[in-house]
């Protein structure tokens, strides 16, 4: 896993959106087994990224967070949605707590980061 700047993240998670921060610490470590990654702190949201983003995470309210997986083929069900067309990811998962990343998430994360494709071989 690449180093993880702290000043964009502290910038994005700030505020009233600081309690947010320990959703995508579970989330990043959940991912840290499967091999090497970007993280790339934006202006509002985090890119993770191998050959090409595989997912963005970041707040979208103060009290929740959306994870977006840039994969086809991934069903949608209660906590996969769908996102309309014209996004970089075509579904996204909404969490209001660390306790939310559980087995799912890692899982549809492990099968975008697959399909990613890896730029550090």
């Amino acid at each position: 896993m690449s180093h993880r700047p702290k000043i964009p993240l502290d910038a994005i998670y700030a505020g009233p959106k600081a309690a947010l921060r320990p959703i995508l610490e579970k989330f990043l470590a959940a991912l840290a087994p499967f091999g090497p990654f970007e993280i790339t702190p934006k202006k509002a949201n985090v890119s993770l990224r191998r050959k090409k983003q595989f997912a963005v995470i970041g707040p979208a309210t103060n009290s929740r967070i959306e994870i977006g997986f840039n994969m086809p083929a991934l069903d949608a069900g209660p906590r996969l949605e769908a996102v309309p067309p014209g996004g970089m990811c075509p579904d996204r998962v909404k969490a209001t707590a660390a306790e939310q990343i559980d087995n799912d998430l890692p899982e549809w994360a492990r099968r975008a980061y697959d399909s990613a494709g890896c730029a550090f071989e």
